[in-house]
């Protein structure tokens, strides 16, 4: 919220979610968001432009994302859009939909067919679906996609940013196992640290351990060919691993001009140390040769 606010990238949506940050944020943080925005955009744009929209998206623990809209602006929908979460956070995001016009026209707007369903722990329309669940569990997870017409035969889109460093490296295995065995062409992009066994990596872990905040997968974290392996040996047949400092110097250099002049960053190091331990990873199975 902080980083669209002084101007990084637009979002008009954001705000119907997260109240004005108090306190300025860090200029590293919002660059760092900038690239993390940025990088999931462009495979995701590839990905609807490869299948011209006609597959589904399904981002995992969502939270208070808002991708739904930003891509019923620009026509870029797919058939259907998931969000999976929590019951909690989904319960809190759909309070905020109900409650805010400029959320709840769009979805009724792409909506057609039979009334619209909504209750405390799930909406589903014809277009886009929050569904309560545990990623740990993946077929309680596939029940209740199915539930709200997940379609196995679509091309489909899973995003996961920043969710997989919270479960164990089995919990994820699973998951991504479970991913990569349900649709034939399928294409799945996972955002997280990297490069976690050296003294900066170390510095990170403990410091969000004092805000006991425990990543219990961070062992799978320590390479980018740990990272790739992951996916390889969970049923992709690509993988692919670039840490965020890769991915901020292949960006526009136009657009990354313009950012870096919205705010002086004193600690380029900091900023580069930051940005090589995140990474983006994204994997395919393909099927039908897309």
């Amino acid at each position: 919220r902080f980083a669209v606010s002084v101007g990084y990238w637009e979002d008009p949506y954001i705000q119907c979610f997260v109240r004005q940050a108090k306190e300025r944020k860090a200029p590293e943080i919002n660059r760092g968001y900038y690239a993390r925005v940025h990088g999931v955009s462009y495979l995701l744009k590839a990905f609807l432009k490869k299948t011209e929209c006609s597959c589904q998206i399904v981002n995992l623990g969502a939270g208070m994302d808002t991708l739904f809209w930003r891509l019923k602006d620009e026509n870029l929908l797919p058939r259907k859009y998931f969000e999976v979460d929590f019951p909690m956070i989904v319960a809190r995001k759909i309070h905020n939909i109900k409650s805010k016009p400029p959320l709840s026209k769009p979805i009724i707007e792409s909506h057609s067919g039979d009334s619209l369903l909504i209750d405390s722990h799930s909406l589903d329309s014809s277009r886009y679906s929050i569904v309560g669940a545990d990623l740990r569990f993946s077929s309680d997870l596939e029940e209740k996609l199915k539930k709200h017409n997940l379609d196995i035969h679509l091309p489909t889109l899973l995003i996961a940013e920043c969710v997989l460093v919270y479960m164990t490296p089995q919990q994820s295995a699973n998951l991504l196992k479970w991913a990569a065995s349900t649709f034939p062409v399928a294409m799945f992009i996972n955002y997280e640290q990297v490069n976690m066994t050296d003294r900066f990596g170390q510095i990170m872990i403990e410091n969000l351990q004092r805000r006991q905040c425990n990543l219990a997968g961070v062992e799978v974290c320590r390479s980018l060919e740990a990272q790739r392996e992951r996916l390889l040996l969970n049923g992709w047949e690509n993988a692919h691993a670039i840490d965020m400092m890769k991915v901020y110097s292949s960006l526009p250099q136009a657009d990354v001009k313009r950012i870096e002049e919205l705010e002086f960053l004193d600690e380029k190091e900091l900023f580069e140390q930051l940005m090589q331990h995140y990474c983006i990873c994204w994997a395919s199975k393909d099927s039908s040769n897309l």
